[in-house]
Formats: C-alpha cells, sequence, structure tokens
C-alpha cells in the first residue's frame, strides 16, 4: 500500500515543533510523503537529516493551495481518509481502508475547511475527544498497515536500534560501530 499525508494549515508560533512532529510520525510509521502549505521550509532538511542518518527515502513536499493537490491525488487513484473526530470510528472502518492501494491521509492544524469533509472517501474518526493531529496519524498509520510498516526496515541506515528489554542500543552512526 501506498501512503502519503496531506496536511493542511500551520497555527502560528507552536505548530513549527507540531508540523515536525507530523512528519517523523508520517515517515516512521510508513507514509512515503507528506505534502504540506504554510509551513517553514527548513523542515526538509530536518527530514533529510534523518533519512540520512536512519535510513529511507521520505519526502517532504512543500504545496500550495490543498484543493488542487487533492484534486490531483484522487485523480492519481488515491483513496483519501480525513482524520477527525467528527467520522465514522477507525475500528470500523480500518480494513476497508486497508484494502485500498493508494491512500492519501489529510490532518488538519486548525479547522478544517468543508470541502475536506466532502471530498473525502473517508472521515476517519480515531477517538471522540479533542487530541493531537500527531497522535490521529500514528494510530491511523498504525491501523491500516497492521503493524506491517515496522517490520520492513529503512533502506540506507547508518544507524539502527536493536530491541532490547533493558538499556539503549544503538549501532552504527558516528562514532558507533556497524
Amino acid at each position: 500500500m501506498l501512503v502519503e499525508v496531506l496536511r493542511i494549515g500551520q497555527r502560528l508560533v507552536r505548530d513549527d515543533r507540531t508540523t515536525t512532529h507530523a512528519a517523523l510520525v508520517a515517515r516512521a510509521f510508513g507514509a512515503s510523503r507528506i505534502l504540506m502549505d504554510d509551513v517553514a521550509p527548513d523542515i526538509r532538511e530536518t527530514i533529510s537529516a534523518v533519512n540520512g542518518t536512519w535510513g529511507g527515502s521520505f519526502e517532504v513536499e512543500i504545496i500550495e493551495g490543498w484543493r488542487r493537490v487533492l484534486a490531483q491525488k484522487r485523480r492519481d487513484g488515491f483513496a483519501v481518509a480525513h482524520l477527525t473526530m467528527y467520522g465514522e470510528p477507525v475500528e470500523e472502518i480500518q480494513g476497508r481502508i486497508a484494502s485500498e492501494e493508494r491512500v492519501l491521509a489529510v490532518v488538519g492544524a486548525g479547522k478544517v475547511p468543508r470541502g475536506v469533509y466532502d471530498s473525502a472517501d473517508y472521515n476517519v474518526a480515531v477517538g471522540s475527544q479533542p487530541h493531537s493531529e500527531v497522535a490521529a496519524l500514528a494510530v491511523f498509520l498504525d491501523r491500516i498497515q497492521g503493524g506491517a510498516q515496522f517490520r520492513a526496515g529503512f533502506a540506507g541506515a547508518r544507524s539502527r536500534i536493536i530491541p532490547s528489554g533493558t538499556g539503549k542500543r544503538v549501532v552504527g552512526g558516528p562514532g558507533r560501530p556497524t
């Protein structure tokens, strides 16, 4: 399954960090790209540095106009899954979404325009209480991929974590054996 993420909007001041977290979660949880508007362009360098150390080819694309991008992704065969508190419970529709070949997960930073709800194939509720779009994205990506994204690994990683019940084990990277 090919998964991309479209993040719409950014609240001033607090959202530089939240935007970075949304990109990191999208990357770590198996998406191939995040498309964002209204963001600082240096997020590309941040994610590129993470890819360089931890592997993978996750992309950050800065866009102008989410409507145009959403329409293009639909033409490209993506099913649009809008993550919202007001949708159908993720546990009830995750199987249908998981059967899609291409999924565009849409998360908003603030109030999401009505057009997103109307154009989505799925309006997906990850819980019915206010919470972070980053949390919703992580749960959604895990549910639709069934954990497979964690077993795949990241090509080209210079550093990787060795699972351990106690302590931290990291191999590779500067000053570390591979």
